[in-house]
């Protein structure tokens, strides 16, 4: 099990918890590990999902996706029979408190958020809710949607409630940022329907509140706000770094150094200013558009006008990598082996969502190179999307005869790759997308060694 994990056993047992019956309506990341730890912290959790496939994989203790430390939470919670899925929405009917854990997408052809699948989950369990339940919407929604779906809750045959619990989970860090979260945000409605659901979300994350976890109540619109207003922070904050990248390019400044300077501003700090490929996966990009189309049907279009050149810097990272190979091999990529190093959006995680590495992949091959990928633990998600490219198990294979090698997902076993470890390549060319690697140790190896934003 992940590292803390045991540790947080221990705790644990120390700590007397409220048993609650809990559901979670949507199994997919966000929902299958916040059942599997709602287990884990003593209640009694069903997860529910229209997908046939992905119930049955979590029933026999199978995550459909690569998470750290989730397959063995999942066992350990299945064996103590605190924790069960199903496709029957009507099995949740005795269970006090119920999660909504959708998905949210962008809509197709539009910036905005899709809302389909949160409308539906709650529409369905309307019928289903008791007396005193707890609707919690943990999904990330526009601001607005939790006052529109708490009037849908009153409409139900029972007296239940609504309360907004946005996540903030990093993808290979989602089982301790759920056991150990670094603050709790609980939206609910006023008065006394807003102090009952305070009390039982406390009872939910009774473990957490013992730790001295930050917790703060507010309003819907500011718990919706908190979590979108997070991602577009912090992806400003990655566009930031990376248009220094662009002039650091221009004037031969080193951008990584320059990171290292200012972060040392305690008002600026250093985190999220690592300049490379950008940012991707399910969460930042859509959530940055979607908060962009809300401002925009609030008629506040220009005070999130910023998020447009946050987005285009993030875009442009792409194509300025595809364009440092292209130099690297001589100004064409026709007929040229390379070799790519990294397909997830980050590591410690196989999903590939509007990930910069598969895209930049795809897009070497668009221009003739021969493309020969790999990674830890995408090779089948990037298989379903782009079976054109070739896939090999490693970057030792990878790299046989390669032209080039491109660095694009900074896993840790490619930040330890020596140039011994690549000596099969057939020219010596690497080229690091993340800026994980040191320029040093590759040069005086005699390899061309060329990354965004150094010299």
């Amino acid at each position: 099990m992940v590292s803390g994990v045991s540790a947080f056993h221990a705790e644990l047992s120390r700590t007397k918890a409220v048993e609650l019956k809990i559901s979670v309506i949507g199994c997919g990341y966000l929902g299958a590990v916040h059942a599997a730890c709602m287990a884990e912290l003593g209640h009694e959790v069903i997860g529910v999902d229209v997908d046939r496939a992905k119930i049955d994989a979590l029933e026999a203790g199978h995550a459909p996706f690569f998470e750290p430390g989730l397959p063995e939470l999942l066992a350990s919670a299945n064996a103590s029979g605190r924790l069960r899925f199903t496709t029957d929405m009507s099995e949740v009917a005795d269970a006090d408190v119920h999660f909504i854990a959708v998905g949210t997408p962008q809509k197709k052809g539009e910036y905005a958020a899709d809302l389909t699948y949160v409308d539906a989950a709650v529409t369905s369990l309307l019928p289903y809710l008791s007396d005193g339940s707890l609707v919690v919407g943990k999904s990330t929604v526009p601001v607005g949607t939790a006052a529109r779906l708490a009037a849908l809750v009153d409409t139900a045959p029972a007296d239940a409630s609504l309360a907004w619990n946005p996540e903030f989970l990093r993808e290979g860090f989602a089982v301790k940022d759920t056991l150990g979260p670094d603050r709790l945000v609980y939206g609910v409605p006023a008065g006394e329907a807003g102090e009952r659901a305070t009390a039982i979300l406390d009872s939910v994350y009774e473990v957490a509140l013992a730790r001295d976890t930050p917790r703060i109540v507010t309003d819907f619109a500011t718990a919706e706000l908190v979590k979108v207003s997070a991602n577009a922070f912090l992806a400003t904050k990655i566009s930031f770094i990376n248009a220094m990248a662009e002039i650091a390019e221009a004037t031969g400044a080193d951008v990584t150094q320059l990171a290292d300077a200012i972060g040392h501003d305690a008002r600026i700090g250093r985190r999220f200013l690592n300049s490379g490929l950008g940012f991707g996966g399910g969460c930042l990009p859509k959530d940055i558009r979607a908060f962009r189309a809300r401002g925009e049907e609030l008629g506040l279009g220009k005070s999130l006008a910023f998020l447009g050149e946050v987005d285009a810097i993030n875009l442009r990272r792409r194509d300025r990598m595809v364009e440092l190979t292209r130099e690297a091999l001589g100004g064409s990529l026709d007929g040229k082996h390379v070799a790519v190093l990294g397909l997830a959006f980050k590591p410690d995680s196989d999903d590939v969502r509007d990930s910069p590495s598969l895209d930049v992949a795809t897009r070497l091959r668009a221009e003739g190179a021969i493309v020969v990928a790999t990674d830890p633990e995408a090779i089948e998600t990037s298989r379903r999307l782009h079976p054109e490219l070739d896939y090999v198990e490693s970057a030792i294979e990878a790299a046989a005869g390669a032209d080039a090698v491109v660095v694009l997902t900074e896993w840790k076993q490619y930040r330890e790759l020596t140039p011994a470890d690549l000596s099969g390549t057939n020219g010596q060319v690497i080229l690091d997308g993340r800026n994980c690697l040191d320029p040093k140790l590759w040069r005086d190896a005699g390899w061309v060694y060329r990354s965004l934003g150094r010299p």
